[in-house]
């Protein structure tokens, strides 16, 4: 209902999420009346949203903050409201008209894999003809992969970013299960992210928004937790909050408001990080950043025992660039903690609970 979101905005202000970085409200899918107006245009549900999306987002703006929609490239929505096909112009600039500042685009009941593209193709056309800044969140590459290879350069010329997997759910199987697969296809995706448009790894709205941060509900230990946020920065992932403001634990409102995590996933630089090493049950992850610094994240796969330990060598970081010939190394998460400076042929050992994650910046 608009009052829910109404509450969230009120929250994202109140409690500094806005302050922090996270500008944007977004309506997942059902928000729609069943049927189209006289005129042909998407429609609220009268009941949930009786002001209308118009004044919902005059409220979200008033609070300094964006308001995200959903919209769909087929027919009809994943939940069955009425899609965008043959309606791509008259839907964006019913969203610009009421003040939209972000679509998410799903790719339900499209039909042949020559119309999803045409759809999402027209869409990304629509919007930009509206003279209003959208920014496009596509699904595109995902409805695509069963089939055939994305092309994402092509998709990055008309996309800002784009879903990739499935559906996150709040529980470590999925965080895993997404960590694997971008690691298996790094080689494609890594390449194309920067600024403008982002690789979103999962996606799935429920309350305050979509590359879900799961962070805050009740399926992930503290170090699970921990892993989510630090690996979201590695792959300059958009940060996008699937949980109840209302109702978080200061720990975990902690980490999600983290500065310099954040700061690491917001890099100016803009460039996606990758896994570059894997020994058992430990990888390494590296993400470089503008100021000629890195973003290193040591992942412990293992899921059960106690803390481990792994030993890394410097040399081996930003192939033997991040480095050379001396650094300083900050520990970013699970707390912040000054490593001092390292010369080139140092080794790092670094003690990592089972299942978290220590994120340093070099």
């Amino acid at each position: 209902s608009e009052q829910l979101f109404v509450e969230m905005a009120d929250v994202m202000v109140t409690e500094g999420w806005r302050d922090a970085g996270y500008e944007f409200v977004c309506i997942d899918d059902c928000w729609m009346a069943p049927t189209r107006d006289k005129q042909g245009r998407l429609q609220a549900d009268p009941k949930r949203f009786p002001s209308g999306i118009r004044r919902l987002a005059d409220y979200v703006h008033s609070k300094g903050l964006k308001l995200g929609i959903y919209g769909d490239v087929g027919n009809k929505t994943c939940a069955g409201f009425p899609g965008s096909y043959n309606h791509y112009d008259l839907d964006a600039q019913t969203f610009a008209s009421w003040g939209v500042d972000l679509l998410k685009f799903d790719g339900c009941s499209s039909g042949t894999l020559e119309l999803l593209a045409e759809g999402y193709r027209r869409m990304s056309v629509a919007l930009n003809k509206t003279g209003r800044g959208i920014v496009y969140s596509c699904e595109w590459p995902f409805y695509l992969r069963p089939v055939q290879q994305p092309n994402y350069t092509e998709i990055k010329q008309y996309c800002n970013h784009w879903r990739n997997f499935v559906d996150v759910y709040d529980s470590w199987s999925s965080i895993k299960s997404i960590l694997d697969w971008t690691a298996l296809h790094q080689d494609s995706i890594v390449k194309i992210a920067g600024p403008g448009g982002w690789n979103d790894p999962d996606m799935v709205s429920v309350f305050v928004s979509l590359s879900q941060l799961v962070i805050g509900n009740f399926g992930l230990s503290w170090d699970q937790a921990v892993t989510q946020m630090a690996m979201w920065a590695i792959m300059a992932a958009p940060l996008f909050m699937s949980n109840d403001l209302r109702h978080i634990s200061p720990e975990a409102k902690w980490l999600l408001q983290n500065r310099e995590v954040i700061a690491i996933n917001q890099d100016a630089l803009g460039k996606q990080g990758y896994r570059f090493n894997k020994d058992k049950n430990f990888e390494l992850w590296e993400r470089p950043l503008s100021g000629q610094a890195y973003a290193v994240a040591v992942l412990n796969q293992q899921e059960i025992g106690g803390p481990q330990n792994f030993t890394f060598s410097l040399s081996f970081l930003g192939n033997g660039l991040a480095c050379n010939p001396a650094c300083s190394v900050q520990q970013v998460l699970p707390a912040c903690r000054d490593w001092g400076v390292h010369s080139w042929v140092s080794s790092l050992s670094v003690e990592v609970n089972p299942t978290g994650t220590v994120l340093l910046k070099i």
